[in-house]
This record gives C-alpha cells, structure tokens and sequence, in this order.
C-alpha cells in the first residue's frame, strides 16, 4: 500500500467540488486554463470537451458561450441580470457570485451556433448535435448538471446547456444513479475509504471508488493500492473521494507515476 498526506486546503480543490447556493467556491483561483476562442475552461475540461468535440463534428454547430468567470464578471452578469430581468429570473438561472460553478473553470455553456446567442439561456436542444453531445458527455467526463426535475435540489432552474466536468467515472456513475452533484456527494459517503468502496467497470479496468473524511485538525492521511492509477479530489464540503483504477499488470513505479492529486 501507498500512503498519501492530503492537506486540509484539498478539500476545496479538485474535479468533484460541490459549488452551490450552500458551498461558496474556495478553490484555486491561479488554476491553468485554455482560451477556447473567446472564454476559457480548467486544462483538464478543455482538454475533455474538445475530444468530445472533434469525435462528434460538434464545433461546426455548436458555440462555447460561456466558461471560467472571475468573481467580478459573475457579479457583473449578477447585477446585470437584476436590472434587466428582474430578481426572481436572476436567482433562478444566475448563481450568487462566489457560489457559481463558473469560476471553478470546470463548467460550460453551449448553445447552438447562431448570429446571436443569448448569453444567459442559450439554445441547445434534446435534437440533433446538441442531444448526440449530451448523450455522449458522459464518456468525456460531463454532466448536464441543472436537469429538469430536479431543480428544488440544485435550487437552479433546468438549464439544458449548462455542462459540468466531473471525470468520466463520476460522469458515468451520476449518469447511472440519475443524480446531481448535490444528491452524487453525500451518496459517496456511504462507501467508505479502505472498507467499503464502490465498485465498477470502465474501459475494460476495475475501479474503486470511495470517500475519506478530513480530519478536522492537520493533514488526512490514505493508504492506496500500490497497482493503481489513483486520483484524488476535494468534495468541497468535509472530505476526499478517493477513485483506484486497478490495473494488475502495473509494476509499483510505473503506479506510482501516475498518481494524481487535483
């Protein structure tokens, strides 16, 4: 087994980070992002949603409209909204500022490509490009994450074009449970770091997945297999969800190169 030391700052940082009306965005403010023409996305969503895209065609008709925000742009569309479209459309499709997934960088507006898309509600319907892409989001590590149904959970109306990057095991398996973020993160907490994991199958690999709990003063402290590609995050709320891909062939250096903390 391999041990790995998890500060408390961690639990603010990483892929899975539950940012709502409750959880205010904490994390790393400095982290590297990619120009997508015109808005930008954490590394590692650009770099998901654009072979997503270049599988499906999906550029050709499809816009990035809006990514990464700073705090003063989320507070500037915030006060925009307010003046223009009043506080009750505001507060159901805009979040407070300091409480938007946009300033993670891990989140996405789409819209069809028109010559004018509405920046706030953009069109991306259940036809077409648009639905090839959400049916297909999952494997790239993507969540719709304001569906229908569920908006007295997220406390955001439905949003057809909001997408969130979770990686493709949590994508998957929020996919499978029919879950959002807000219901996807305490139900990870059932399934114990080092007792009793959640088990899959992706691509062909066994993976594991559970949650740790932070220690409420110092660093967290996990064991992990020593076979395993292994990645850590944050849940932004009181612990780590750990994720173990087992591969039985991997030697102990070669697994231990390839784990990674967000």
């Amino acid at each position: 087994m391999k041990r790995i030391m998890l500060t408390g700052n961690q639990v603010f940082r990483g892929e899975l980070i539950l940012v709502n009306a409750d959880h205010a965005y904490r994390g790393n403010t400095r982290r590297k992002r990619v120009d997508m023409g015109g808005t930008a996305l954490a590394e590692v969503a650009a770099d998901a949603l654009c072979a997503a895209m270049e599988k499906l065609g999906g550029w050709e008709k499809i816009a990035a409209v809006s990514g990464w925000r700073s705090f003063k742009e989320q507070q500037e569309i915030w006060d925009e909204s307010m003046r223009e479209n009043g506080e009750a459309f505001t507060k159901k499709y805009v979040a407070v500022p300091g409480h938007s997934e946009h300033q993670t960088g891990l989140a996405i507006d789409l819209g069809l490509r028109k010559e004018e898309i509405d920046f706030i509600r953009p069109d991306f319907p259940y036809e077409g490009i648009c639905q090839t892409f959400r049916e297909n989001a999952a494997k790239y590590g993507f969540v719709e994450r304001y569906p229908a149904g569920k908006e007295n959970v997220t406390g955001i109306g439905h949003e057809p074009w909001h997408f969130r990057y979770v990686g493709a095991v949590h994508a998957s398996l929020m996919q499978k449970e029919a879950l959002v973020m807000e219901e996807y993160v305490p139900y990870l907490k059932r399934f114990i770091h080092g007792e009793t994991p959640r088990k899959m199958e992706l691509d062909g690999r066994e993976v594991l997945v559970s949650f740790q709990k932070a220690e409420a003063f110092g660093p967290t402290e996990i064991e992990v297999d020593e076979r395993a590609e292994v990645s850590v995050s944050g849940n932004n709320v009181d612990g780590f969800v750990v994720v173990q891909y087992i591969r039985c062939g991997m030697t102990r250096d070669r697994a231990i190169s390839k784990l990674n903390v967000v």
